[in-house]
């Protein structure tokens, strides 16, 4: 990772990591949960390499960033006005925004709300969804009951204890390959049903665990981060869904005039190729690429493919 530098932004005291030259339109890299910039750090080093200006936020919440107390301090418009400071702070009129998981959700967001600063828009994992017809708490809660992870997370303080409890333990849990039809988020079949995340981390023993993604390093690197920071910030990104499906109401619903880039994973169970299926539907400047035998962490998966889709992309539309 580059050093670290910090900016006081939008209320807050944010961690963010350049590299590579400053020229050119830059490539903004946003991770998701429970992630934070060094999930990006394979990116960072093609991107740079292949003379590209990349800037890597923690995001609120996250890392060496600060996280307000106020669940209300992390709905959409503090988390694109966040990307929209750290804009400010470097003098950059316009960048790509790349996001995975969360940040994919955040990326999506700025042409919406912030287009005059957006000059393209990347996905990866996290297709673009327009706004739901109902609130999307109670359309998951419907779905799949009260143990569904993103409703569980609702309950103030309860998913926050239990993934603090043994950080290594749940940080192993998270960062797995897939294996078979064994969903990255449950390791009983009950629980890949309900998505009940915490009912599999807590059956869940590492022990031998084939399917480890990071090195016994890089794992270090992912447990001290969240044993600083804890979880309840990037927790409550997932307690602002309602607030955010109310505010949207009168945004755009079409991503118009934008390059964007879909990169979809073969084996991600939360969010399938299939859901980008419509996306050409909203967005009239859309590629799609396939990263074939990834799960959910695509980027740390499949890094040299995932790498070579970014630096292709961006050479072809935003040439130096």
């Amino acid at each position: 990772m580059p050093d670290v530098a910090y900016a006081s932004i939008n209320g807050i005291r944010m961690a963010y990591y350049e590299a590579g030259p400053r020229r050119g339109v830059p490539i903004v890299l946003c991770h998701g949960f429970p992630e934070f910039s060094y999930s990006w750090r394979h990116q960072i080093a093609a991107l740079a390499a292949a003379g590209r200006w990349v800037i890597v936020p923690d995001q609120r919440g996250y890392g060496l960033t600060e996280g307000p107390e106020a669940v209300e301090a992390y709905d959409m418009e503090h988390l694109t006005g966040d990307l929209v400071g750290l804009l400010d702070h470097l003098g950059v009129p316009k960048a790509v925004f790349c996001g995975h998981d969360w940040g994919g959700i955040i990326v999506w967001q700025m042409p919406l709300m912030h287009p005059d600063r957006v000059a393209g828009v990347i996905g990866v994992n996290t297709p673009f969804v327009p706004r739901l017809p109902m609130d999307p708490i109670a359309m998951f809660r419907h779905a799949y009951g009260e143990d569904m992870y993103i409703v569980h997370f609702q309950k103030p303080g309860v998913a926050d204890a239990q993934l603090a409890a043994d950080v290594d333990k749940t940080m192993r849990y998270f960062m797995r390959k897939p294996s078979g039809n064994v969903s990255d988020f449950a390791a009983r079949p009950a629980d890949r049903r309900s998505l009940a995340l915490q009912d599999g981390l807590a059956h869940y023993d590492p022990a031998g665990d084939p399917n480890q993604l990071l090195s016994p390093e890089e794992l270090a690197v992912f447990v001290e981060s969240f044993q600083h920071s804890g979880f309840t910030g990037g927790i409550n990104w997932y307690r602002n869904f309602t607030r955010n499906w109310e505010r949207a109401e009168g945004l755009p619903t079409r991503i118009d005039g934008v390059p964007c880039l879909m990169i979809m994973a073969e084996h991600d169970v939360v969010l399938p190729p299939s859901m980008a299926d419509r996306m050409g539907d909203q967005i009239s400047d859309l590629e799609k690429v396939l990263v074939e035998g990834s799960g959910h962490w695509t980027q740390q998966e499949k890094p040299e493919r995932v790498n070579g889709i970014l630096v292709e992309w961006l050479e072809r539309r935003f040439p130096n």
